[in-house]
């Protein structure tokens, strides 16, 4: 034993030898060279139900009563519970020699009682053939050296700054563990006994036991929490339910892609850029889909990227554009013709089955016409054609209602948006599309040309990267748009890229086919507050316990519940006071600064 082991374990002797002599105070002192000084408290009284020591109040409790049945992680709720509270078990073998004739006696007993019962002619109920069925098993089991039996000692010593709060804790403690069938009594007149049975000594004083086979105290180990801590992640916020960290790695999930479902005003933007910020922070590239203009002030605060579409603007980005790396590759110049037609198709309101083929192959002529074809692998640059010139060869197929349905984009007011080479590049580590000046009818359109884009230069150079889409839930309202987007998040893992899909209309966007699809292939789910037509839906979605649920309709902002492959934890998104000024929109504090 280590030597000041054994000298707390001297003092605490006599400290009890002093209680005898002065039950209602005491008071222990040594003198200044002894190192009792450094490690122990100066003053101690014992009352009935607590102890005071140095003016801090404790009380230990014992459980008294066990649940019928154990379950995994029965014991997750104690491990879990918010306050200052220390737990200890002492768990000891028990001789299957020893412990057999005893349950011997006790199954004879209790089939004497039935008996008994059974000619008087009295109704036998389950507090009888409950416990007997029981111990018939379990004897049956150490027989046959299927399990083992344990004496299980359970305390919990809870400590508070006054007596009020002291009995407040142990009040919701009781609570908490009553809700679960586990009941509590206080240590009355062994309070020392059961502080010395909680610290790390292995003396259990108190000696309240309990018999349990090796199978349910195997359910206490290991102690599970609703941890969520990843060394390579980013910081999330505080978990609600133990105020530790929240640190996610994304990628390390089994794909990077990501959704977040909040209510308007519930904070989804802020912890979409307070997310965004920490993985820049880590050297990942992000891209930013904003049809609301919410993240220009981040893009500019970390000199970022930030591109403004809109009808006259001078940045363009043309459909046919294609990265070289991708077209030398036969699957990803076909995902992209294909991809093409989705966009073609928005753009015509529409194609039926005989328009698509006719597209599809007009597509193919054209890249062909200026020297991009299947075989020709070694091309490595040149003039990429544009929406005019297949507009030119749909003409030539003599496809007279199809060219006037485009002849807008190509002749009309709208000539200028998707009729030019492209002039912005995606090499900045924030690049930012700022779609908010585009009309509705263009807004949906230029978000598909964007995303298809982004896709076309992760395939032609894999780096990590996240593509995040806020207000996600307008690419639902086409066909054409959510299959692409739907196909490109299933895609993602491929080319190290995370997509981040942020919506508000959580019901629409789950009950869209496609919206279904997105989030099954999200391994990442943040869902923050939701109203009551909302809840349903998401509920029957991600499985929701009756605990989540009321948390989600009743958080408050900045409060979201994360679901990460199998873990669920409950966080508070926070940013630090140099972080909060770059990504909020709160016109008050825009005003302030």
């Amino acid at each position: 034993m280590p030597p000041i082991i054994s000298k707390i374990k001297k003092g605490l002797t006599r400290w009890k030898k002093q209680r005898r002599e002065k039950p209602k105070k005491l008071a222990f002192h040594v003198g200044e060279q002894d190192q009792l000084d450094f490690v122990t408290y100066s003053g101690l009284e014992e009352q009935v139900k607590q102890l005071v020591i140095d003016g801090r109040y404790i009380r230990t409790l014992y459980i008294s009563g066990y649940p019928y049945t154990a379950s995994s992680g029965w014991l997750n709720h104690l491990i879990n519970f918010n306050y200052n509270v220390d737990i200890s078990f002492h768990i000891e073998p028990v001789e299957a020699t020893f412990a057999l004739p005893k349950l011997n006696r006790k199954i004879t007993e209790m089939t004497s009682t039935k008996r008994a019962m059974e000619r008087a002619g009295r109704i036998i109920g389950a507090e009888l053939l409950d416990p007997l069925e029981s111990a018939i098993e379990l004897r049956d089991k150490i027989q046959r050296g299927q399990e083992n039996l344990f004496q299980i000692s359970l305390y919990i010593t809870v400590s508070a700054d006054t007596p009020v709060e002291l009995d407040k804790t142990v009040k919701l403690l009781e609570t908490l563990l009553a809700t679960r069938l586990f009941y509590t009594k206080p240590a009355i007149f062994q309070q020392l006994e059961g502080l010395q049975s909680v610290l790390p000594r292995g003396d259990n004083l108190l000696a309240q036991k309990r018999n349990l086979d090796s199978s349910s105290a195997a359910l206490m180990f290991p102690f599970i929490s609703s941890e969520l801590v990843q060394e390579s992640g980013v910081l999330y916020g505080i978990n609600k339910s133990n105020n530790s960290l929240v640190i996610l790695d994304r990628f390390s999930l089994p794909n990077a892609n990501s959704i977040l479902f909040a209510q308007s005003g519930a904070g989804k933007s802020y912890t979409a850029k307070v997310e965004i910020l920490r993985h820049l922070m880590q050297g990942t590239k992000v891209i930013v889909i904003d049809p609301e203009r919410e993240y220009r002030q981040l893009a500019e605060s970390v000199k970022g990227t930030y591109i403004k579409l809109s009808v006259h603007s001078k940045e363009k980005i043309n459909p046919f554009d294609l990265s070289v790396n991708a077209y030398n590759e036969a699957d990803s110049f076909a995902d992209h013709v294909q991809s093409l037609t989705e966009i073609i198709s928005l753009m015509a309101d529409g194609l039926n089955a005989e328009e698509k083929s006719v597209v599809d192959r007009a597509i193919l002529t054209t890249y062909k016409r200026f020297g991009w074809t299947k075989k020709n692998s070694k091309r490595t640059e040149g003039k990429y054609p544009l929406l005019s010139d297949l507009h030119k060869e749909l003409k030539a197929l003599k496809q007279t209602k199809l060219c006037q349905r485009l002849e807008k984009y190509t002749k009309g007011s709208l000539s200028e948006v998707f009729n030019s080479q492209t002039n912005i590049e995606l090499s900045n580590r924030l690049v930012v599309f700022d779609t908010k000046d585009l009309p509705e009818s263009l807004r949906q359109i230029m978000h598909l040309v964007v995303a298809q884009f982004t896709q076309n230069q992760v395939k032609s150079d894999p780096s990590k990267r996240i593509l995040v889409i806020d207000e996600a839930w307008l690419m639902l309202e086409h066909e054409e748009s959510a299959r692409f987007i739907a196909g490109l998040v299933r895609r993602a893992r491929k080319y190290y890229l995370g997509v981040s899909i942020i919506s508000q209309q959580a019901s629409d966007f789950l009950q869209n086919a496609y919206g279904r699809a997105i989030a099954s292939q999200s391994a990442l789910r943040i869902l923050m507050r939701q109203d009551t037509t909302t809840i349903k839906n998401v509920a029957s979605e991600f499985r929701l316990s009756e605990y989540e649920q009321r948390f989600l309709l009743t958080c408050e902002r900045g409060e979201a519940l994360i679901i990460a492959n199998q873990h669920h934890v409950a966080v508070k998104v926070t940013a630090s006071e140099f972080e909060h000024p770059l990504i909020t929109t709160d016109p008050s504090e825009r005003r302030k600064q």
